[in-house]
């Protein structure tokens, strides 16, 4: 026994003397192709979570879970076949070991595939919020393609003709497309409008073709769209791409009754009446209709908008200028005419004011001939503006748009109209909308302390800033 053992020995490495460059290479080539491949596959995971941090790509989890574990088979397959190149085997199991390996890669590579394509579908399938039938067929076409093109690769491989596969493939594909030449391009267009976003359901549209209202649902297929006479309308996702799209965006909330805007316009009318000193001036303000209170006062301040501080009313500057009572006219330039809920509340205080002035029995003098008051009346003809709004973005549009005189109806005039301190575009957002908060703010400001222009503005700034 131990001859023999000796023997064999001695067999076995006068073999390997002669035949180690046949083993020592093959093997030297594995090594390093081992080594090489693990470590290109290591950059390439780096230079992919690099990438995804930049790009902030959700789906490099997926990618490095589903191909961590088939990678490392790669890389085993891919050094073998390498040496088995380079070996000196007999070529009768070279090529059956070779194709068997290459059988064995692209066996694992379309599992992977099938791994990382139900799981990018899914993935994408829930942040884009598609619908399941979507879903579904989204893998199943992935699968089909997957393993046919695995199904070729692998019979290319070990030599078995691929033309009848082809054929059938071909017939297989043309009919799909005739039983989805609708569907299809309807779900590419799907894709598209959730990939953009640029149409989202709640959005108001109007289509080149004259179809708008909200869009109520964006199926796969179809985009159903709700008019404002709550008709429906459903429209291709395809026809719905190719089509021109003015995109209102989020509506907002609608008002239990539009706001309609009105002005107003202002006829002089003299009245015969004039006062040469303080006390003809408040005796006959004692007398004269509300409607020559108004123009001396809220008229006055109309016509001097552009003034910031507006001057309070008529009689301040007169009686400084023409009789020389600074004083005094100093003290009805202080009266804030804005918080007044009536004519007839603002006349009394005028008059005490007066009357208390008179009260000193200060030497009054009289205005110099040709500078005596006028009193004069105010015909008002209130008419519609054409703009009317239903919500806060058509209200600041509007605002934009009308003019000088209807801000000042609706601001200033609609305090005394409406007896309550309240403007109309507050009354409007607090009862039609419910915006309280917004209301409050609009009833705060001081309107006094701006230009119509500059009034606007702020409007325009506040509501604008509650709308985002």
């Amino acid at each position: 026994m131990d001859g023999i053992e000796n023997c064999t020995r001695r067999a076995a490495i006068t073999w390997l003397g002669e035949n180690w460059p046949d083993i020592t290479i093959p093997l030297a080539v594995f090594l390093f192709a081992l080594i090489a491949t693990f470590w290109l596959r290591r950059l390439a995971y780096d230079y992919v979570d690099k990438w995804a941090q930049r790009v902030k790509w959700q789906g490099h989890k997926i990618f490095r879970e589903a191909t961590k574990t088939p990678s490392t088979l790669w890389a085993l397959i891919i050094s073998a076949a390498l040496a088995l190149a380079v070996s000196s085997a007999p070529s009768e199991w070279e090529n059956p070991a070779g194709k068997g390996l290459w059988t064995l890669f692209f066996f694992s590579l379309t599992l992977c595939g099938l791994t990382l394509a139900r799981r990018f579908i899914s993935l994408y399938g829930d942040r884009f919020k598609a619908p399941h039938p979507a879903t579904v067929l989204a893998w199943n076409v992935a699968r089909i393609v997957i393993i046919v093109v695995a199904i070729l690769i692998l019979l290319d491989i070990w030599g078995a003709p691929t033309s009848p596969i082809l054929l059938v493939v071909a017939v297989a594909a043309l009919v799909a497309a005739l039983a989805f030449r609708d569907s299809f391009p309807n779900l590419l267009a799907w894709f598209q409008l959730n990939a953009s976003g640029q149409v989202k359901v709640g959005d108001y549209i109007k289509l080149g073709a004259g179809e708008e209202g909200y869009v109520a649902e964006i199926s796969w297929r179809n985009t159903l769209i709700r008019a404002l006479d709550e008709s429906t309308v459903l429209i291709a996702n395809s026809k719905l791409v190719q089509s021109t799209v003015i995109n209102y965006g989020r509506p907002l909330k609608k008002a239990k009754e539009p706001f309609r805007f009105y002005t107003r316009m202002h006829l002089k009318e003299l009245t015969g009446l004039r006062a040469r000193n303080l006390r003809e001036l408040a005796d006959a303000l004692k007398t004269v209709p509300d409607s020559v209170v108004y123009y001396h006062t809220h008229h006055f301040l109309e016509e001097h908008h552009y003034l910031a501080p507006e001057p309070a009313n008529d009689f301040a500057p007169w009686v400084s200028d023409a009789l020389g009572e600074e004083v005094l006219g100093e003290r009805l330039a202080s009266i804030d005419t804005f918080e007044f809920t009536s004519l007839e509340a603002l006349r009394e205080r005028l008059v005490s004011i007066m009357e208390e002035y008179l009260s000193q029995g200060s030497n009054l003098r009289d205005a110099a001939e040709g500078r005596e008051f006028h009193f004069v009346k105010s015909v008002s003809v209130i008419s519609p503006t054409p703009f009317v709004a239903h919500d806060l973005r058509e209200f600041v549009e509007a605002l934009r748009k009308i003019s000088l005189g209807s801000l000042y109806f609706h601001i200033f005039e609609s305090r005394l109209r409406l007896r309550k301190g309240l403007n109309d575009f507050s009354a409007w957002l607090e009862n039609a909308l419910e915006e309280k908060e917004l209301a409050d703010k609009i009833a705060r400001l001081d309107p006094y302390t701006y230009t119509l222009e500059g009034l606007r503005s702020s409007l325009i700034q506040l509501i604008e800033k509650r709308i985002k």
